[in-house]
């Protein structure tokens, strides 16, 4: 029997051959899968903490410029607010100047006076919007006459009745104007 065993065990010796080769093969992935399947709590940690760290950086620098931005709404819109109260004086300063006068000195500081508001509005970025001979724009001008004339040409403004004003790119005030053709 001695022999029927050894017989027997040799196509098992085979067998086992075969088999740690095979074992060999699936071990290593395993062995990869462990060191995944295992990661370091402290790195884990760590990770953690600094996408938190860079979250919270981010929140911040967006919260900063939400901030600037309504910080400089605001102040935009308190200037265009206080211009568009001055603007009264502006148009009766300008229609002051349209009137003939004999007293000279009158007309001088009239002058002086419109001179120096328009100084003040150019210092806080106001400017006065072009508008006599231009094209029609309607984001800019309010046409309240429409005229025949030859003498312009097609969507021209003919004549500016009040003055538009804008600070930066926002308009305070369209231009009242009269459009030809």
């Amino acid at each position: 029997m001695s022999k029927e065993k050894k017989t027997a065990e040799a196509p098992q010796e085979e067998k086992v051959q075969d088999t740690p080769v095979q074992e060999e093969e699936l071990e290593a992935p395993q062995q990869e899968e462990a060191e995944v399947q295992t990661p370091d709590p402290v790195q884990d940690a760590l990770l953690q903490e600094q996408n938190k760290f860079l979250r919270l950086a981010a929140e911040y620098d967006n919260y900063r410029k939400r901030t600037a931005k309504e910080k400089e709404s605001i102040w935009a819109d308190a200037k265009a607010s206080v211009v568009t109260s001055f603007l009264p004086v502006y148009d009766n300063l300008e229609r002051a100047l349209k009137q003939d006068t004999a007293d000279e000195a009158y007309k001088k500081g009239v002058e002086m006076t419109m001179t120096q508001l328009k100084e003040v509005l150019s210092k806080l970025g106001v400017t006065e919007i072009e508008a006599a001979g231009q094209p029609f724009d309607p984001k800019l001008h309010n046409a309240v006459m429409h005229v025949e004339d030859e003498a312009f040409g097609e969507n021209t403004v003919a004549e500016v009745f009040q003055a538009g004003f804008q600070l930066g790119e926002k308009v305070i005030r369209f231009a009242m104007v009269k459009v030809a053709n």
